[in-house]
């Protein structure tokens, strides 16, 4: 029942989005009138009018860096390049006008890489290829879109885990858990996301927002992240789906600091990384908080984040904590 329920409010909010971009030229036409263009028009005729990059941003996660240990949501690299026709500091209104393309690839392990425990999680490694819309409307920010996830050893992130391993000297993934882990999928998937900020003061906001995904996990989930600083102030930031930490994607390069907190809450239906074939069975809810620091200078900035993510099997013994870093410098 919630699967559906997770789908059809995906979809519908993808559905909504579209309506919304049609409804404002249908009224326009309706009423005779000559709209004034908004801010985004008005900078969109100012420049190309062909679509182009407007930025890119990058977040990779280690529980290493976390809470020191090799296990579970053990590793990602995310990477998104926003497309459009301008950036003044908000997405436009339009359905499809600023679009993101996001790289993703990740790797679940077990507690133990060495020694076959049929209680822990099994091990797996996803890549996601997606297409993803910003838009606004009434001061609600969206970002909805579809991925390709691409999972099992024909991803090759096991021979990615291992050789890494090799060269750091710490244990490799064996060939008997190897051997248990996710098998060969291609996986679809739907993510939608509707959230609005609040100003506190000029430099700090509050956002709540709620979260749709369908596919190769089938969950809703509310939460609420907070700024306090000048750097994510008019620029794009999107959200990486482990943790939650969100990332610039389109920079302001305002110098100054910012603090970061959030958390939320999932109800969770699915998950193919977690088959209930094999006798699996997911939380039903699942915890994440995080806290992150930003500093951007003249020519550089850095950010690191820590997020605790809660039990997301029935039977694992405690969350984890992991760590999430991203440096960009101009040489």
């Amino acid at each position: 029942m919630l699967r559906k329920t997770v789908a059809t409010l995906a979809v519908a909010l993808l559905g909504q989005s579209v309506a919304w971009a049609q409804s404002g030229a249908s009224d326009a036409a309706s009423s005779g009138a000559i709209a004034s263009p908004s801010p985004f028009e008005a900078s969109q005729a100012t420049t190309s009018a062909k679509r182009r990059s407007l930025g890119y941003g990058r977040l990779t996660t280690n529980d290493i860096i976390g809470d020191g240990k090799d296990r579970w949501r053990t590793g990602s690299i995310t990477m998104s390049r926003a497309f459009g026709f301008g950036w003044d500091g908000q997405a436009p209104e339009r359905f499809g006008q600023l679009l993101e393309t996001r790289i993703q690839g990740q790797i679940i392990a077990p507690d133990n890489l060495r020694r076959v425990d049929l209680t822990d999680r099994p091990w797996a490694g996803a890549l996601s290829f997606g297409v993803h819309s910003h838009s606004m409307y009434k001061g609600l920010e969206m970002a909805v879109g579809a991925d390709l996830v691409v999972i099992g050893p024909q991803t090759q992130l096991d021979s990615l885990q291992s050789a890494l391993h090799r060269v750091f000297g710490t244990p490799e993934p064996s060939d008997a858990v190897l051997a248990l882990q996710i098998p060969n999928k291609i996986q679809p998937t739907v993510v939608a996301e509707l959230g609005r900020t609040y100003q506190f003061t000029p430099t700090s906001n509050i956002r709540p927002f709620m979260e749709a995904r369908a596919g190769d996990e089938t969950l809703l989930r509310v939460g609420a992240d907070m700024n306090f600083g000048v750097v994510g102030l008019g620029e794009l930031l999107s959200r990486e789906s482990i943790t939650g930490q969100r990332y610039r994607v389109i920079y302001n390069s305002t110098p100054g600091t910012s603090f970061t907190l959030g958390g939320d809450l999932a109800y969770v239906a699915n998950s193919v990384y977690l088959p209930s074939d094999r006798g699996y069975e997911v939380e039903q809810t699942r915890q994440r908080l995080r806290a992150g620091f930003h500093w951007q200078g003249e020519n550089g900035s850095a950010f690191y984040g820590l997020t605790y993510l809660g039990p997301e099997f029935v039977g694992q013994s405690e969350g984890q904590v992991t760590g999430s870093i991203r440096l960009k410098f101009k040489f």
